[in-house]
């Protein structure tokens, strides 16, 4: 009983905290005098990126056998995973709550999402990322001797990455912003002391940190209580549990109408996905893959075509977002076929 109160405990914190962390994060975007988009897709992204990114450094290094080294390879794989299929289906759902609660009748269901510049945006972050996750997976099928090295080759195609993401919003619509909600440490100050910024950014990301932990932990406790293996909770729920805080993000920034920053923190939390975590896996383990990881590889491929070709057709809706959940079901049921 205590694992599940536990449970529920993590999670209302972790909201909390990611409603108090997006707030700081836009703040600290405007100090920082970067675009709306890049917000998303750096700011906020390497954030909430960046506490598993540790986890995943951690196992890859001190971890006293292969099979421990290997659980940050898993986490590797599982992060984008749960991004492009339940992050992204989460949002969508969210989307579809809040347009029938602002509409009377129901064919706004059937709006494109966002403008044809923001779907061009995206598209180019998901453009990005699939030959990156195309690599990862097929280095993880083959064997040479130069393979670590080639873990520099993400950590700088990320560096890339960031410093287009921050190029192209300078770029475009310059000196455009959006009227902030107050700085929740400093509620009565229309322009917040940028060291309150700064702390409610790190402890946010402290109390999100511990909290996913957590969270995890309580997780792999409460999945042998509902009847799971430790194989199937691993590679199946400890996933969707790590990307929370990436979620969470969604939720809330859909609740708000900041839709384009919603998908922008998924799609760049991905990006991060695809290189940091992936670099420290080349370089310290063999990176080597099971048929498990080579399947959650081939769904996180299938879904990340789904999504991109509908956001260069702009035919991107709520609805067609939300069934891209739908390809997380198809590896629950593949893994229980590889795992029998």
């Amino acid at each position: 009983m205590l694992h599940f109160v536990l449970l529920i405990a993590c999670a209302i914190a972790i909201y909390l905290s990611c409603e108090w962390f997006i707030n700081a994060v836009e703040w600290l975007g405007q100090r920082l005098d970067v675009g709306k988009m890049a917000v998303g897709t750096v700011l906020a992204a390497f954030g909430t990126a960046l506490p598993e990114s540790v986890v995943t450094l951690v196992a890859v290094t001190t971890g006293a056998t292969p099979e421990a080294r290997d659980i940050g390879v898993g986490a590797a794989m599982g992060g984008p995973l749960a991004l492009a299929t339940v992050a992204y289906g989460v949002t969508g759902a969210m989307l579809l709550l809040r347009r029938r609660r602002t509409h009377a009748a129901t064919p706004s269901d059937q709006e494109a999402i966002g403008t044809p510049d923001e779907m061009r945006r995206l598209a180019k972050d998901q453009t990005w990322f699939l030959p990156v996750f195309v690599l990862k997976v097929a280095l993880g099928l083959v064997a040479f001797a130069f393979k670590p090295a080639l873990g520099l080759l993400f950590f700088a195609t990320y560096a890339v990455y960031f410093w287009r993401e921050i190029r192209a919003e300078d770029d475009e619509q310059p000196g455009e912003s959006e009227a902030l909600e107050p700085l929740k440490l400093q509620p009565r100050a229309a322009s917040p002391a940028t060291w309150a910024v700064v702390v409610q950014t790190l402890g946010t990301l402290a109390v999100i940190f511990v909290a996913s932990q957590l969270f995890v932990k309580q997780l792999d406790a409460v999945g042998p209580m509902l009847g799971l293996s430790t194989t199937v909770t691993a590679l199946l729920l400890s996933p969707v549990a790590t990307e929370l805080p990436e979620i969470m993000n969604a939720v809330i920034w859909v609740r708000q109408g900041k839709t384009h920053l919603a998908l922008a923190n998924i799609s760049g939390a991905m990006m991060i996905q695809a290189t940091v975590p992936s670099g420290l896996g080349l370089l310290f383990t063999s990176w080597h893959f099971d048929a498990a990881l080579t399947w959650s590889g081939a769904v996180t491929i299938a879904a990340i075509v789904y999504l991109l070709t509908l956001m260069r057709t702009h035919r991107l809706t709520p609805g067609r977002l939300a069934l891209s959940a739908g390809f997380y079901a198809v590896f629950a049921v593949g893994l229980v076929v590889i795992l029998t």
